[in-house]
């Protein structure tokens, strides 16, 4: 399965930038892994067996949440892509309900960014691409928000 931009390219249009959404999606699924070592190791200082099982159990459970959330944030990114190209912007979400967002470089009014201090120190943010007579689209939680804006705007 390739690449969504790749399969709707137009003759002599080439891809000038791609991103996508941020790492920090993987945040939860991180503090779950940690949740789930910690009841692990806390486990192995109970002194009898029911409670060395519990805190087993409880690990073996924040284990399956953190594996579930971390192929959820693994799954978002994979099905999702952002780019720029010499003749438009292309962004795509979804798997099997996909919602694609396609708007012509000239039609691009203004593209607004939108940052959290988290957000400035990490490099991601929100983005929102306002089209003459198209309305405005927003795209959240993007890796590199002000390269993508650069790559849009300047022309």
């Amino acid at each position: 399965m390739g690449r969504y931009v790749d399969d709707i390219l137009q003759p002599g249009e080439k891809v000038l930038y791609s991103t996508n959404v941020h790492w920090i999606f993987y945040l939860p699924a991180i503090a779950a892994w940690v949740v789930a070592l910690a009841l692990f190791v806390g486990a192995q200082a109970f002194v009898t067996q029911t409670s060395m099982l519990v805190g087993l159990s409880l690990a073996v459970i924040a284990a399956l949440v953190a594996l579930y959330l971390m192929l959820r944030a693994w799954f978002q990114r994979w099905t999702t892509e952002t780019d720029v190209t010499n003749l438009r912007v292309v962004h795509k979400t979804g798997f099997i309900k996909r919602r694609t967002f396609e708007m012509s470089l000239d039609k691009v009014e203004s593209v607004d960014v939108n940052q959290s201090i988290l957000g400035r120190i990490l490099n991601y943010g929100d983005v929102t691409v306002r089209g003459v007579g198209e309305g405005a689209e927003r795209i959240m939680t993007i890796a590199s928000p002000l390269a993508f804006r650069s790559h849009i705007t300047a022309r």
